[in-house]
């Protein structure tokens, strides 16, 4: 009796004939009393063969047992992380702040008045210190210092003070008294705005891309005083825009030189050059980098006349200056970035993190929730080397990290979005949904913004707290930029950047350039999921988890990842996006330089590991055969098979 109940109660559920026929096999296996023991020797003593549909019915009813399906082998087969070696190198770092106050210049009282009041500032830094009485004299200048040092303020000064001051009133219609030239739109000219404030009658404006041409021409025709622009841009108007003139022009001032020619604007500077000095041969020249590249050394060649060179730097660490042109020419040969040695804020830390490729979408997903979620009040920027991998990464993170469907308890989710709030912004977006993003992450008080190299330049972002890099930049140069977003103006803040085990090279390269990091560990980040039990592999019958137990934070790990590759396997047009991301991953590794070629080589990735960390289960195949990278929307319109 109590055999043929328990049939019909196992049958009953689901009304599978097969189920049937497996229980009449396997029916003593639940006798009362017998234990697992029993029950595997049974089994292994039975020398009959399990019918193909029987096994398939018993794989099927073990899976709905099993309170969880672990889809990631994580923890295997990753190649072992290497100790880093390196020597202690002592640090060039910047004084940025001086006990020296503006009113100790020769400034118009409301622009001192307008600095403390309006922009908060009492005291000037180092950089501004040096360069303000040298622009003041009317010489030129080639201005070398730190990413957010103040080196804005440091031109923007002497350049309102001198123009307020003309004899002759200016107008407006007198056109461009001064020529801004910056390396990347969202560039804001708040800051000369401000400056303005007391002097109503000169007027500031901003050309660049992704803006309508004709709303331009009309400004222009209006009347410029303080031009701010892309190089590109401007190019294009004076090509194209008959009204625009430079005959009045007396200010030249290139900001983050050394990024404009990184994209590529050596010949629109050129273009810029020759169409002003075909109308003004004399005026005042400016130019600011935070590296002395050998292109920046060349422009300056160029563009300046008997030039100051104003190098901020600890006196017992400072970078000797070349003198003459001779000399700048041959210190900047082909082995100038081995050579030169770069100045970070003393208030910024700096981490590199070794996480095998297998486990660096967890690593990720672990570090901002640590950071942006438990700790709070943190503000992160996340660079990735292409767009691609910025819109895929928002969505997954964003999907599965914010609650969401993902949030297996309805009140967790409003608690995790409130916190969590991801942003992202890269090259391939329209210049309104850029501007759009970049003043929402401006204002907010926490957040993450995954974007490319698109915001390591010029962009004053304050508040942030944290640079991830999670993929490595091209050379020494652009990972001080990146983590130049953070630690400004005498603010305190961290980088990290994640290194893969045959990436340790790396930071060898970086101790040569009198960079320091210290070792943050993978296995310190990933024990933060511990305070997440969305996480947690539920047992039947587990006891309360106690303290930070590997294992147990091993298998929280792999729930997580299940839920990344859940997620990205939902449809085949998101498996379609995670592989475009993928294979823009692999592009964008080809193109490090050839001095850092054996640091990262495309051979010494493991594709099926690097695979792991886009939500994919297992190396995809025929990538090239993959279209062009796009967004979701042509991703989900037309899907391949």
């Amino acid at each position: 009796k109590q055999s043929g109940a328990l049939k019909r109660k196992l049958q009953s559920p689901h009304g599978n004939p097969p189920v049937k026929r497996k229980r009449k096999l396997s029916i003593n296996t639940f006798r009362k009393g017998a234990t697992e023991a029993d029950r595997r020797e049974e089994r292994s003593s039975s020398q009959k063969p399990v019918p193909k549909k029987q096994l398939t019915d018993k794989q099927n009813e073990s899976q709905r047992n099993k309170p969880f399906i672990k889809t990631s082998s994580l923890f295997k087969n990753n190649p072992d992380i290497p100790e880093i070696h390196r020597k202690e190198v002592q640090q060039v770092q910047e004084n940025v702040f001086t006990t020296d106050s503006f009113s100790q210049l020769d400034l118009h009282p409301h622009l001192v008045s307008t600095i403390n009041t309006v922009l908060n500032i009492c005291s000037m830094t180092s950089v501004q210190k040096q360069t303000i009485p040298v622009l003041l004299q009317g010489r030129d200048a080639l201005v070398r210092s730190q990413t957010g040092s103040g080196k804005t303020l440091a031109y923007g000064i002497p350049l309102v003070q001198c123009l307020q001051g003309k004899e002759s009133k200016i107008q407006r219609s007198d056109g461009p008294y001064a020529l801004v030239l910056v390396p990347t739109r969202e560039v804001s000219f708040d800051t000369i705005q401000k400056l303005l404030k007391p002097f109503t009658w000169i007027v500031p404006g901003v050309l660049m891309g992704g803006e309508k041409r004709k709303s331009e021409k009309a400004r222009l025709r209006k009347g410029i005083n303080i031009l701010i622009s892309t190089p590109g841009r401007l190019v294009d108007h004076i090509r194209s825009t008959e009204c625009i003139h430079f005959h009045r022009t007396q200010w030249l001032i290139i900001d983050e030189a050394d990024r404009i020619l990184d994209l590529g604007f050596e010949k629109d500077v050129a273009v810029i050059l020759n169409a002003l000095n075909a109308e003004r041969e004399t005026r005042q020249n400016v130019l600011l980098s935070a590296t002395l590249t050998e292109g920046v050394t060349r422009l300056a060649d160029i563009s300046l006349n008997d030039p100051v060179s104003i190098s901020v730097a600890e006196e017992g660490q400072k970078v000797p200056e070349p003198a003459s042109q001779t000399d700048r020419k041959a210190s900047s040969s082909s082995n100038c970035m081995e050579q030169e040695n770069f100045a970070v804020p003393e208030t910024l830390q700096q981490y590199v993190m070794m996480v095998p490729s297998k486990l660096r979408l967890v690593t990720l997903a672990a570090f901002i929730l640590q950071k942006c979620k438990f700790e709070k009040h943190h503000k992160m920027i996340i660079f990735f080397s292409s767009c691609e991998q910025v819109e895929f990464y928002h969505e997954l993170l964003a999907k599965v990290l914010s609650g969401g469907s993902e949030s297996e308890q309805p009140g967790r989710s409003s608690l995790s979005s409130g916190s969590l709030r991801f942003l992202r912004l890269h090259g391939d977006m329209e210049q309104e949904e850029r501007t759009e993003v970049f003043q929402e992450f401006l204002k907010s008080k926490t957040g993450i913004l995954l974007c490319t190299d698109v915001a390591a330049r010029g962009l004053d972002l304050p508040q942030v707290t944290w640079i991830v890099q999670y993929n490595a930049p091209a050379s020494p140069a652009e990972y001080i930029h990146r983590i130049g977003r953070t630690a400004r103006i005498g603010c305190r803040g961290s980088s990290l950047l994640v290194l893969a085990p045959s990436e340790a090279g790396y930071v060898s390269l970086l101790a040569s350039h009198k960079i320091n990091v210290s070792e943050l560990k993978m296995e310190k980040v990933l024990a933060s999921l511990m305070k997440d039990d969305r996480f947690k592999l539920h047992r039947p019958g587990s006891k309360k988890s106690c303290g930070k137990n590997p294992q147990e934070v091993r298998e929280r790990a792999t729930v997580l990842q299940t839920k990344f590759e859940n997620h990205v396997h939902s449809s085949e047009g998101t498996v379609l996006w995670a592989k475009k991301a993928l294979q823009s991953f692999l592009c964008a590794y080809t193109t490090y330089p050839r001095d850092l070629k054996h640091i990262f080589h495309i051979k010494s990735l493991h594709l099926g590991h690097v695979a792991k960390s886009f939500g994919l289960r297992d190396a995809p195949q025929n990538l090239t055969a993959l279209p062009s990278a796009g967004s979701k929307r042509r991703t989900k319109a037309k899907p391949k098979r």
